[in-house]
């Protein structure tokens, strides 16, 4: 019959701390007051111990899943069937760069889980000390539609982050071109990339402006020259010359980690109104090509001129007043 009387005299919720003070004092005050003080922050001092042991559970699944996708990546042993490119010219970097995708994956997912457990624990904690969260929640409802509303560009910065991220179209440090910003990554968020040009201006430019995007420095580039000589030039002696000159920088020790492959002569790639062009191909580590092309350009101007081969000049007729019909011609820059 005591323990009847105790228990309604207590509210349902309120059942265990209520019941021991009254049974202990038989004072409806004191359980009350026991229950204030040790009821309610118990079960919200509960509620939060649960999140963080979620937190932690789920986090340390994600390092697990991180980490096993970095020996996977790392674990790769040669197989009889031919590797795809971006591995076979440079499987070192590859890794690596997966390696940092795989990381930076595994701290978006991170973040999203301490943000989803963090709200469920507010509210939970909340509705434990008497708060009505069905208005809260129907008024976070309505509150999420009008900023999705509102904010669909944030919206669509953030979803077109995850994506590049997750397809690694590009990293910090590459040199890209999105357009209107061309030049070297510096940062990467959800919402905005920022880039800074040749000229040290610094472009943020938000996720989800960016249509298109120019990676040329992922896995290895490519340094392309065209080499203009004159029609008269022995185009077999070129030729020859130049792979003499690419052939050297290829052997050179001070490029062997810069050149991935023996450069190669293309052949004649234009017969232009003032002159032959030659076209020089150089694969190179990324973000190299442009100082491999200028030592290049170096060596082929002093290879030129100690064989004497001479390198294209602009050329224009000039006509002379009655000297016209004669076909008398100067020729500017010979």
């Amino acid at each position: 019959m005591l323990a009847i009387d105790t228990f309604a005299a207590c509210e349902p919720d309120q059942a265990w701390s209520c019941r021991i003070t009254r049974e202990l004092t038989g004072n409806d005050t004191a359980a009350t007051l026991a229950e204030l003080l040790l009821g309610k922050p118990a079960a919200v001092l509960g509620i939060v111990l649960l999140g963080a042991l979620g937190r932690w559970i789920i986090h340390r699944l994600i390092d697990r899943l991180v980490r096993r996708a970095e020996h996977s990546m790392a674990g790769n042993k040669p197989s009889l069937t031919i590797p795809p490119a971006d591995d076979l010219v440079a499987p070192a970097p590859v890794s690596h760069r997966r390696k940092q995708r795989t990381r930076t994956l595994g701290s978006l997912l991170k973040s999203v889980a301490t943000g989803a457990i963090v709200a469920i624990v507010s509210i939970m904690a909340l509705s434990e000390i008497g708060v009505n969260v069905a208005p809260l929640i129907a008024s976070a409802g309505i509150v999420g539609v009008a900023l999705g509303f509102g904010a669909q560009s944030l919206v669509s910065d953030v979803i077109s982050g995850v994506f590049m991220l997750v397809e690694d179209q590009y990293g910090v440090g590459d040199e890209v071109d999105l357009g209107e910003a061309i030049g070297t990554v510096e940062a990467v968020s959800l919402r905005v990339t920022r880039v800074r040009d040749i000229h040290g201006v610094v472009w943020y430019v938000r996720n989800g402006e960016i249509v298109r995007v120019g990676n040329q420095s992922q896995n290895w580039s490519k340094s392309v020259l065209d080499i203009s000589v004159g029609y008269g030039e022995d185009l077999d002696r070129v030729t020859r010359i130049l792979e003499e000159a690419a052939h050297d920088m290829w052997e050179d020790e001070d490029y062997r980690g810069q050149i991935l492959e023996e450069p190669t002569v293309l052949g004649i790639q234009d017969l232009a109104v003032d002159g032959v062009l030659i076209r020089l191909s150089i694969k190179t580590a990324p973000g190299e090509q442009w100082a491999v092309s200028r030592e290049m350009r170096l060596r082929i101007k002093n290879r030129f001129d100690a064989e004497g081969i001479q390198m294209l000049l602009p050329q224009r007729v000039l006509w002379s007043g009655d000297q016209r019909g004669a076909g008398t011609t100067t020729g500017a820059g010979a």
